[in-house]
């Protein structure tokens, strides 16, 4: 925050200057005053030229207020207050300002100075360069509009129409404007440049091109000596395959550090992951990323998109080629094959695991996940089989009130494209089923308890089962059932949590308070 802080008050320094040089446009008029003839070798009149014009040759000085000019050879009109100087013009304002060139035409009632032809305006370690230069002595700015240069001891800027004003040390750029810097290239439409603080502020369409990336801003500033910036509406900057947008962009380039403000985005197309969020940040070189504020992480690596919300998201990329993402604090995301909620989650690209924390419910089609922790196998378009370690429960829905039940300590479900193909259980299994005869028509409930269980289904329907170890079962005709019968202890139906589509992430739903399994994966007898 501390960074953050220093640059909004570099833009406020920036601001004020500008006001500042805005102020003192607004002049009025000053006492018009003589221009003075101070030296010439010789001095003749030719009326070929003007009746009222002298003609001066060889070592011209003339002498306004407190400015001189010197030339090779003048007409001085000394009724109009004006004069045109021709070969080695030069021009100085007290010992700071200087300007050259081949012609001039100065008005002397209107203290304007027209430059052609080789113009150089120096004013310490500013240097301007053109061929057509007005310098208005009052406002004290030189302009050119056919093309210049403005030169300082860090960079060089060019454009189309310029001016620069040597008392507030500021310059205007307008069309086709360029900036070089030896760490990068500014293209601009309005620029404005302090040549004191080197901070530049964007006005127009800009462009900044470096080794290191690409940055798109219509509005801010970029302060050239500490290469740091505040970038404004929706900029944007790019960095190999890894983009960042927002709102606003404090951007510090040196330490490739960028903080975003309002509506953030960073995607990287590589690992065709988005990052999304009101608040973040991205460090280049690091690797890392972080969002908060209606946070969310759109990943589509692996053909469908899976759409993740979390209070808090950070991604961590390494060589552009491994990236773990993690999610903390009410996680919720959504796949059209795949739907799932959490207090914690992490996924690595290396080995296309997702790992999922703290009551952890996970949903396919008809059926429902919970345990402890629950590991998702991620293949190259669908998933691969789902782990749930230490306790496991699965669940599917038969009917509004029948439901398919499996418990035990370690379960694993494996997938054909998007539906269960086989389903696993080790460890104290007990399992509810309610076996269908041809018409849809359930026969009974069927209950098993054993050591370790397989189930293969067909259709979302069971196909076969296969138990092992001493299997204990019974089936019970549904007229003869219980209610108490048809659930497992720790059975629960978290559909009310369930995401329903990929806006649905942000919906905050908390389980039930008579919704907590005991975790106890015992037989009950």
């Amino acid at each position: 925050m501390k960074q953050t802080k220093i640059i909004a008050l570099i833009g406020l320094l920036c601001w004020c200057t500008l006001n500042a040089w805005a102020q003192a446009q607004d002049t009025v008029p000053v006492k018009k005053t003589k221009v003075y003839l101070e030296h010439a070798n010789t001095l003749s009149f030719d009326e070929a030229v003007r009746a009222d014009a002298q003609v001066l040759v060889g070592d011209v000085c003339f002498r306004h207020d407190s400015s001189y000019m010197y030339c090779d050879s003048a007409y001085f009109y000394e009724k109009s207050n004006s004069l045109e100087a021709f070969s080695n013009v030069r021009m100085e304002q007290g010992d700071t300002l200087f300007v050259y060139g081949q012609y001039l035409y100065y008005d002397g009632d209107a203290r304007i100075a027209y430059l052609r032809e080789n113009v150089r305006m120096e004013n310490r370690q500013v240097t301007l360069f053109t061929d057509s230069l007005n310098y208005e002595r009052i406002p004290n700015i030189g302009y050119y509009f056919e093309g210049g240069m403005i030169v300082d001891s860090l960079n060089q800027l060019s454009s189309y129409y310029g001016q620069y004003s040597p008392s507030t040390k500021l310059a205007v750029f307008n069309d086709s404007v360029r900036l070089e810097n030896p760490n990068f290239t500014l293209y601009s439409d309005t620029l404005h440049y302090n040549t004191t603080s080197k901070i530049s502020t964007i006005l127009g369409p800009s462009v900044i091109v470096s080794d290191s990336g690409t940055i798109h801003s219509s509005r801010g500033w970029y302060d050239t000596v500490n290469n740091t910036s505040m970038l404004l509406d929706r900029s944007e900057v790019v960095s190999g395959n890894r983009f960042l947008t927002g709102d606003s962009i404090a951007y510090d380039r040196q330490n490739g550090f960028g903080e975003v403000f309002g509506n953030m985005c960073i995607q990287d197309t590589l690992q065709r992951i988005m990052l999304k969020g009101e608040y973040g940040y991205y460090n280049e070189k690091t690797g890392y990323a972080f969002a908060t504020d209606s946070a969310r992480c759109l990943e589509y690596s692996q053909g469908d998109t899976l759409y993740l919300h979390a209070d808090t998201l950070q991604m961590f990329t390494v060589d552009s080629t491994y990236r773990e993402l993690k999610a903390f604090h009410g996680v919720r995301f959504y796949r059209t094959d795949l739907q799932g909620v959490c207090d914690s989650m992490q996924f690595n690209s290396r080995d296309s695991i997702l790992y999922m924390y703290d009551d952890p419910v996970l949903w396919n089609t008809q059926y429902q996940l919970y345990g402890d922790t629950i590991l998702v196998y991620m293949g190259d378009s669908a998933i691969d089989f789902v782990h749930v370690k230490q306790f496991a429960f699965a669940a599917q829905e038969v009917d509004t009130s029948y439901y398919n039940q499996i418990k035990g300590n370690d379960l694993k479900a494996y997938f054909n494209g998007q539906a269960v193909r086989q389903i696993d259980v080790a460890g104290s299994v007990e399992t509810i089923y309610y076996p269908l005869e041809k018409d849809g028509s359930m026969v009974g409930l069927n209950f098993l308890q054993s050591a370790y269980l397989t189930m293969w289904l067909k259709e979302n329907k069971i196909e076969r089962l296969r138990v092992t170890n001493n299997p204990k079962g019974q089936l019970t005709p549904i007229p003869d059932l219980n209610p108490e019968q048809k659930e497992l202890k720790d059975f629960f139906w978290y559909d009310y949590l369930r995401p329903l589509n990929k806006e649905d992430i942000y919906t905050v739903r908390k389980k039930k308070v008579q919704d907590a399994p005991k975790r106890s994966n015992r037989f009950v007898h």
